[in-house]
């Protein structure tokens, strides 16, 4: 029992390592060839977990192997052209200047169900607000609008964005530590936060959660204390 808890660990340690080493991506992103190994990655692994008698490098050479083949494709991807072609495909215009390629459709095997199931994820329910939409090789519905049918911005409404900030929000105390990385990306001292915690008499182990955007305003959440303060 031992033996196979271990065997466990070594290999769970080794397949987080290789997904790591790939790069990150979200199921429904992966290409084709990095579907296939990280299906062939999972197969390989229980194999010298189900069975005593293979030995462990049984699985971790193949997964090595494999591991190396995916990095050294996704060189051969930034570096040529003809090789991003092969191995990842082009991306298919399926709706150009709010005509259906019905031709594109064909080569895809794409239903007209499946095409309205995209744009329907896409939070569009109507194929005439659509004036292009593009297939891409994750398998991913892109779609560009059409003028009349997109969502107004401030730009367009001309709204002054003087006090606006032009940066997300980041996470930077969790669960009472700090996260020095945001601070960096927030280009504000961790030394400031202390200064504001202490005005209301807290310590970075009492909070909770703290966001921070660029223009110093703030979420705030105690430790063990319903709802937060944002300044």
């Amino acid at each position: 029992m031992g033996v196979i808890l271990l065997r466990t660990i070594v290999l769970y340690t080794l397949i987080i390592f290789a997904l790591r080493v790939m790069g990150k991506r979200q199921i429904g992103e992966l290409q084709a060839s990095e579907l296939v190994v990280t299906i062939l990655v999972s197969n390989i692994a229980t194999l010298s977990i189900e069975d005593m008698n293979v030995p462990i490098l049984v699985s971790v050479l193949p997964i090595f192997t494999l591991m190396a083949c995916e990095v050294g494709a996704s060189v051969l991807t930034m570096k040529s052209n003809t090789m991003r072609k092969i191995i990842t495909g082009n991306p298919c215009i399926i709706i150009r200047d709010g005509m259906i390629d019905q031709r594109v459709m064909s080569e895809l095997r794409w239903s007209t169900e499946d095409l309205v199931d995209q744009l329907r994820i896409a939070n569009i329910f109507d194929v005439g607000e659509v004036s292009c939409a593009i297939v891409e090789t994750s398998g991913k519905l892109s779609v560009f609008k059409k003028f009349e049918s997109r969502e107004a911005t401030a730009g367009m409404l001309k709204i002054p964005i003087e006090n606006e900030c032009d940066s997300p929000s980041m996470i930077v105390i969790s669960d009472g530590k700090f996260v020095p990385d945001a601070f960096n990306f927030c280009n504000i001292k961790q030394e400031w936060a202390e200064q504001e915690l202490k005005k209301q008499n807290l310590t970075v182990g009492d909070v909770f959660l703290m966001t921070l955007n660029r223009r110093a305003q703030y979420y705030l959440c105690v430790k063990n204390k319903k709802g937060g303060a944002k300044k």
